[in-house]
């Protein structure tokens, strides 16, 4: 077992101790592992009525994470997986307790029953008044011929907010009990387990499940469920807990309802929105009115995989009440739901100054400059191997395959790039590059392109050999600011950075186009060549330290590529 505890006798203290010191708006009974508002008196001489609810640890952030203004005036913890004492609850009936009374929220359980009861029994008999709640919300389990009803689950937090509002608003204490109640009546939830949970004392999981298993309706403290099944789809376990909710709640089409998400302590945020995603459709497939959404971790089992969805019956009155603000830390507030689509369309690409004015390129210069860009996307995905080969030495052994995926976007996309100009082009190609490649090479070789065209934006027409030269010089200075390395330090720089300058040198010396990328390329496979007697300074081959060296850098073997594949294109 590994948890971040001090020891397993000490973890309720010790975990109410560290919610107490990091809020200022709590206070603790350490003999009673009970938490109050620090403003617990104000609350009793204004004449509110005092909540209390608590229970076993184990489903933090309930209950002590929903002490606050708007929800409860007190929380009574008991060990993990058990009721508190019934002195526990009695010391935090006698603090908080005024004239206004008091009320017991409470989950459905045998040991919470009796300890809860009996302190509200002592209570009363010093002259406090005092109600008790039971919620007992859960409808996995056929409980028809049990005594014991069926469980209180998550849906108790629902209840929590909505009398913690009765209270603030100065209700009395029958009217909050009857509101609790008759909400209780409405509330229907229901889990899914994917996986067990330890309890710190126990010091192993409590139960087993599968590798493609679940279990649908376990309880809080791992107490057997409905029915061991195959993992599906989070879709349809979506549908399938709502569907029983819907049933055993007897819920129609129309009806208001707000929905719950909860996180068993397991699952991520990200697992959790995609549940809620569900829940939501399948809700409305019955034609439910989802008005309000509340989506998190509320009521936990431990560590345990998994989550429950809750349905509570609402209208105008108890919406009002659950809308009204709260202090609680652990409350995670409630949404509103789209109510229609909420999908946007993807920006288009704003055009640049100057860009609707570009000179277009002859008939036969754009055909060639298309043939061009689809054989140097050929020539990359004809290299692929090789250069994995490479960048498995030397990097994690994705370049080729980054660039191969990449040219295979640009071949897709080859008649929708705007050849008329080379800054269209280059910046269309930037674009499919962006989108179709990860990793490093994706966004350096994106930059490199984007640069590249805003140089030729400004190029004479038609651009002449000097421009194309500096077009070469502003993608590579891109890939210098972007990705923060420079010549030398081993990367696809050390072949680009030669032939820009070796590009621009024939430009001045008035070469034609085939001697300046006969030139161009020359520099930048000496430059790679370079890379295998350099220990890399940035970049994933970084980290492989001496074994980099004696192989030449992937990325500016690429440049080599494309490079020849220009040169043995353009005439």
């Amino acid at each position: 077992m590994k948890k971040l505890i001090n020891s397993p006798r000490d973890v309720v203290p010790d975990m109410l101790r560290g919610l107490c010191a990091t809020d200022e708006r709590l206070r603790l009974i350490p003999s009673l592992n009970v938490i109050v508002r620090s403003d617990y008196e104000a609350v009793r001489e204004r004449g509110e009525v005092a909540l209390i609810s608590g229970g076993g640890a184990g489903h933090e952030p309930a209950h002590a994470g929903y002490v606050g203004a708007g929800m409860l005036t007190a929380a009574v913890t008991g060990a993990v997986f058990t009721s508190p004492s019934v002195d526990a609850v009695l010391g935090a009936i006698r603090l908080v307790t005024g004239e206004a009374g008091c009320l017991l929220i409470v989950k459905n359980y045998t040991g919470d029953r009796l300890n809860f009861g009996l302190a509200a029994s002592i209570a009363r008999s010093e002259g406090l008044q005092v109600e008790m709640v039971l919620v007992d919300d859960d409808v996995a389990l056929d409980v028809g011929r049990s005594r014991a009803g069926a469980r209180g689950l998550a849906g108790t937090v629902f209840v929590h907010k909505l009398a913690g509002a009765a209270a603030a608003a100065g209700k009395p204490l029958a009217e909050v009990a009857a509101m609790a109640a008759q909400f209780v009546g409405g509330i229907g939830t229901m889990g899914v387990a994917l996986s067990s949970c330890t309890n710190p004392s126990a010091g192993k999981p409590g139960f087993e499940l599968g590798a493609d298993e679940i279990e649908y309706g376990l309880g809080i403290h791992g107490e057997r469920g409905a029915s061991r099944e195959t993992i599906a789809e989070a879709s349809a376990i979506a549908d399938r807990l709502i569907d029983r909710i819907v049933a055993e709640l007897k819920l129609a089409g129309g009806e208001r309802v707000a929905l719950m998400v909860n996180g068993l302590g397991g699952t991520p945020p990200s697992e959790l929105a995609i549940m809620a995603g569900g829940a939501l459709a399948a809700a409305r497939r019955h034609g439910l009115a989802v008005e309000r959404v509340s989506c998190g971790t509320l009521l936990s089992a431990l560590e345990m995989a998994g989550c429950s969805l809750t349905l509570a019956r609402i209208d105008d009155e108890r919406l009002a009440l659950l809308d009204q603000p709260v202090e609680a830390p652990a409350w995670v507030g409630l949404t509103c739901p789209a109510a229609s689509a909420y999908e946007l369309g993807e920006p288009q690409a704003r055009l640049a100054k100057g860009q609707g004015d570009l000179v277009a390129l002859s008939q036969a210069q754009q055909d060639l400059l298309r043939s061009t860009i689809a054989g140097v996307a050929k020539a990359l995905i004809a290299a692929e191997p090789g250069l994995t080969d490479l960048d498995s030495i030397v990097g994690d052994g994705d370049l080729g395959i980054s660039l191969a995926r990449g040219s295979e976007a640009v071949l897709e996309g080859i008649d929708a790039v705007d050849c008329t100009h080379p800054a269209r082009a280059a910046n269309d190609l930037s674009t499919i590059v962006r989108r179709a490649v990860g990793g490093t090479s994706g966004p350096l070789y994106a930059a490199f392109l984007l640069a590249a065209a805003q140089s030729m934006r400004e190029a004479s027409s038609p651009a002449s050999l000097a421009d194309w030269a500096q077009a070469m010089a502003s993608g590579a200075a891109a890939i210098t600011e972007l990705g923060g390395a420079k010549r030398g330090d081993s990367t696809m720089l050390d072949a680009i950075i030669p032939a820009a300058e070796a590009m621009q040198e024939a430009a001045a010396a008035g070469s034609s186009t085939s001697e300046m990328l006969a030139r161009a390329l020359a520099a930048a496979r000496a430059g790679t060549q370079s890379t295998a007697d350099i220990n890399p300074r940035v970049g994933r081959a970084s980290y492989v330290g001496d074994r980099a060296v004696g192989h030449i850098d992937p990325g500016a073997q690429a440049v080599t590529v494309w490079l020849e594949a220009i040169g043995n294109l353009v005439p």
